[in-house]
This record gives C-alpha cells, sequence and structure tokens, in this order.
C-alpha cells in the first residue's frame, strides 16, 4: 500500500515531465519563441515560399490551408485557401482548426495577424533573408511538424547544391548586374535581399547593393551610369526563346550600355529565384549559368 500511494502521488509529476519533454520549442526569424505541446497536425501557411518549405520539411499531408498562389508542390494547388498576401479570410482560417500558422512577416497584413494572435493560434514567422536561412527554415519546421528525419535531409541535399555553386563560379572574375524587379517605376533589391546572395554565390556584384531600402527605385540614368555587365529579371516560366523579356527590351535604347552591347539580358523564372524555398538552388544555377555566358562574351568581344 505504501509503495501505491507513492506511485499515485508521484504519477502527476511524472506526467508534467513527459508533457514538458514533449513540448517542443523554436526560435522564428522574428526572434519570438513559438512553443507547441506536441509536433503540429493541422497546419496553415500564409505564403507560397511557406508552402514549398512545409512540403519540403516533410509536412505536406499537414498542411490543411494556404494562401493564393501556392503552387508548389504540385498538390499543393488543391489546398483550400485562405486569402493572399493583401487580405486573409479569418473566418475560413479558424474553421480549419489549426494548431500552427505559418506567417510571411513582412507579406501579411498586420493588422490581421494580431487578430489571430488574439485567437491565441501559434504563429510561425518565416523570413529567410540569406540563402543557408532556407536551410535553417527546413529544420525548425521538421521540429515544430515532428518530420526532423525529412526535414534535416532535405536541409542538408539543399546545403549541398548551394555549396556547390559556390565552389564553382563564386570566384570567377566579377560581373556586374542589376537585378530590375520593376520596369515602371524602376525597382531594384539591396545587398540585404536574398537574391543579392544569390548574384554574389554566382561570383556577381549588385551594383545597388549599398542603397538603403531593401526594394529601392532608381532612375535609368542611375542604372546607365552603374552601366553593368548584366540586366536580370524575374518572369513566370522565362519561357521566351532567348530568354529576354518586353521590360528587358527597354533598355536596347541604350546600345552602348555594356549589358545591351553584349546582349546579356536575362529572365529566370521567378518562383525560381523570387521564393526563400529549396527551388531557389535551381533559380542560383541559372543565374550562374547566365553569368558564366556574360564572361564568355566578354572575353569573346561579342556585340
Amino acid at each position: 500500500m505504501p509503495r501505491l500511494i507513492r506511485f499515485t502521488l508521484a504519477a502527476p509529476l511524472i506526467c508534467a515531465a513527459l508533457h514538458a519533454q514533449a513540448a517542443i520549442t523554436v526560435i522564428d526569424d522574428s526572434g519570438a519563441s513559438v512553443t507547441l505541446p506536441a509536433p503540429a497536425q493541422r497546419v496553415i501557411s500564409l505564403a507560397p515560399h511557406v508552402t514549398e518549405l512545409l512540403y519540403a520539411a516533410g509536412g505536406g499531408a499537414k498542411v490543411v490551408g494556404a494562401v493564393s498562389y501556392s503552387d508548389f508542390p504540385p498538390e499543393a494547388k488543391q489546398l483550400p485557401r485562405v486569402g493572399d498576401n493583401k487580405a486573409l479570410d479569418l473566418e475560413r482560417i479558424v474553421a480549419l482548426k489549426p494548431d500552427l500558422i505559418v506567417v510571411w512577416r513582412h507579406g501579411n497584413a498586420q493588422r490581421q495577424l494580431d487578430r489571430l494572435r488574439e485567437m491565441h493560434i501559434p504563429l510561425f514567422f518565416s523570413e529567410p533573408h540569406h540563402l543557408d536561412d532556407v536551410a535553417v527554415s527546413l529544420m525548425k519546421l521538421g521540429q515544430l511538424l515532428g518530420t526532423s528525419p525529412a526535414a534535416d535531409a532535405a536541409a542538408a541535399a539543399y546545403r549541398q547544391d548551394i555549396a556547390k555553386l559556390r565552389s564553382r563560379y563564386a570566384n570567377r572574375p566579377p560581373v556586374s548586374v542589376f537585378y530590375q524587379v520593376w520596369d515602371q517605376p524602376l525597382m531594384t533589391l539591396n545587398g540585404a535581399h536574398m537574391i543579392s546572395d544569390v548574384i554574389a554565390l554566382c561570383g556577381g556584384r549588385n551594383v545597388f547593393a549599398q542603397l538603403e531600402p531593401l526594394v529601392p527605385t532608381v532612375s535609368t540614368e542611375a542604372v546607365l551610369a552603374a552601366n553593368p555587365e548584366a540586366i536580370v529579371t524575374a518572369a513566370p516560366g522565362a519561357t521566351q526563346p532567348d530568354r529576354t523579356l518586353p521590360q528587358l527590351g527597354q533598355w536596347r535604347a541604350w546600345p552602348s550600355l555594356t549589358a545591351v552591347a553584349n546582349n546579356n539580358l536575362f529572365a529566370i523564372d521567378g518562383d525560381l529565384i523570387n521564393r526563400p524555398a529549396p527551388r531557389i538552388a535551381q533559380g542560383a544555377r541559372q543565374l550562374c549559368e547566365d553569368l558564366e555566358v556574360a564572361r564568355s562574351r566578354r572575353k569573346a568581344g561579342a556585340q
């Protein structure tokens, strides 16, 4: 009987200890701690790159909702939609009973995110800034989802892809690059954006890396003064035969511009280069090949 009494008294402490051991805590990209009592089973993605990360981390079967343009992998197209980066359908989100929502920190409306926080639904903010952050994100999501073996394997494969590109291209003769985000107004990216990491990975140099805004507006005169050796933009699929687009064709009005003189106007599939997810390694490989073409034209003196 005394032994039974001791067990009865100890049982709550044992259960509490087991529960504490089962709890999962990670730090998200805002620096906040996210704690779950157990691996998430019903997850909502509030950004296309988040959807890709969740599937790559082995959690596809646990994703119960996503925003518009969550189109990769193909099965993600069948997920219930809960809005887009401009407006979320809060009623639909609540109805799906998520135990974790993965948010794009600067891509979702703050007021609506505050409403979700008031509902005490755990939020994980995702905003990778550097190439290696993609691997870190995969591993953290794997912890939250209880899919660490798959997530860690995906992170390792991604890091290997990036390491191969870095080894092959990072120390090649530098190519100055203007990355065009939009043509009217003319917009680019500064050195804090992940695409600048990709440019450097390929042995390139972002000519507007020093500007202060993450997505600065620049003038045509500033681009002409920088005289980049290559001009790159993102496009849906980049399916043109020569992978140039009308918004790059405007630069042909300045034939003395080095990028135009050497025909170094390149377009890359936007889904591969713009989303901070594992497929950015594919976009990086394409950019590296493009910059290698620019180097070959420099050597050949192509016009």
